[in-house]
């Protein structure tokens, strides 16, 4: 364990790394910090803290830069995050409540935590396999087609049309809609199957075959809608940090554009806290260089998707930390809302 005073030696070089870009030093350390302690003694905790492997000297300076294992001590050991301030929290909300469906919340939450945090920005739809049906809706458009409208607790909304054998009347359409919606309303997506299995044989034979294509529809949504879902931005937020990335900023690029990566980097949407990877921490090995910092959303207590940011392992922290979970309240406070 590093002793109290050690830590404060290496939040001081972590906070002028960031800011600054250059290597620091210990005379730059007692100048620019209260440390309360000598140029020699900064110079000794700076050479315990190098051989302990929390900082390191790049080549060609005389300074120290802090490594991964030293950015994740101080992320462990962080007071606390940075709040953001008040005029910053009301742009956030302005600009989110402005958004007119989940799309649209889903894009502006990508734009917002780009320029707030500038880096690049990720995130992910709410999954269905996570979600509840809030309404089926049918509507009659041709004595033959009607459409679906299924409705998502988090606001998510996919239509289908549905071509029936035969004509259909707007009575048999309201029953369908009213026995529909009491089975499954209020129903995880996991469990609609099971519990409209047997709804075809609940009709007349005259309605069955036009029952049976609007089962098979729902169904069909189901299936296709599981797949999961990311939208990314402010990638060119990434050419402002080439100094950051060791040898290219390809390998980085190359990354974000694998949605399987991107997943695994968000982490799982069942954890609702504040998770940082840094540097070595990322398994892909073109992201070596980045850190992630993700955060679970959702309405209520349920956690339906993640969204974050990457950027280079020189980030601020505590202040991309408080960003990315007002984000993700304000978004959460949407989707309880919509």
């Amino acid at each position: 364990m590093l002793s109290e005073r050690r830590l404060q030696v290496l939040r001081a070089i972590v906070q002028d790394y960031v800011g600054t870009e250059e290597p620091v030093g210990s005379k730059a350390l007692t100048e620019r910090h209260n440390l309360n302690v000598s140029p020699a003694t900064v110079r000794n905790d700076m050479a315990a803290l190098e051989d302990e492997g929390y900082i390191a000297q790049p080549h060609t300076s005389a300074g120290r830069i802090p490594t991964d294992k030293g950015y994740r001590l101080f992320v462990d050991r962080l007071a606390g995050v940075k709040p953001m301030s008040v005029p910053e929290r009301r742009a956030v909300q302005h600009f989110l409540d402005g958004a007119v469906d989940l799309d649209d919340v889903v894009g502006r939450t990508v734009r917002l935590l780009a320029q707030l945090t500038r880096q690049v920005a990720v995130v992910q739809y709410p999954s269905l396999t996570r979600s509840s049906v809030r309404h089926v809706e049918l509507l009659s458009l041709a004595p033959a087609r009607v459409m679906l409208v299924l409705i998502t607790d988090t606001g998510r909304v996919e239509q289908r049309m549905v071509d029936c054998p035969d004509p259909v009347s707007e009575a048999s359409v309201a029953d369908l809609r009213a026995r529909l919606n009491s089975r499954v309303a209020g129903q995880r997506f996991t469990e609609v199957p099971r519990l409209v299995q047997d709804l075809v044989d609940s009709f007349d034979g005259e309605d069955r075959g036009a029952v049976a294509a609007v089962v098979a529809t729902l169904l069909e949504t189901l299936v296709e809608e599981t797949e999961e879902r990311l939208v990314i931005g402010g990638t060119a937020n990434l050419t402002r940090f080439g100094h950051d990335f060791p040898l290219t900023i390809r390998p980085v690029l190359e990354a974000l554009e694998e949605q399987v990566v991107l997943l695994k980097l968000l982490g799982e949407a069942t954890d609702p806290g504040v998770t940082v990877r840094i540097g070595h921490e990322n398994e892909h090995e073109g992201l070596n260089s980045t850190s992630v910092v993700s955060v679970g959303y959702g309405s209520g207590d349920q956690t339906v998707a993640k969204l974050g940011v990457v950027g280079p392992t020189r980030m601020d922290y505590p202040g991309t930390m408080g960003a990315v979970r007002a984000v993700a309240r304000y978004v959460g406070q949407f989707l309880a809302e919509s």
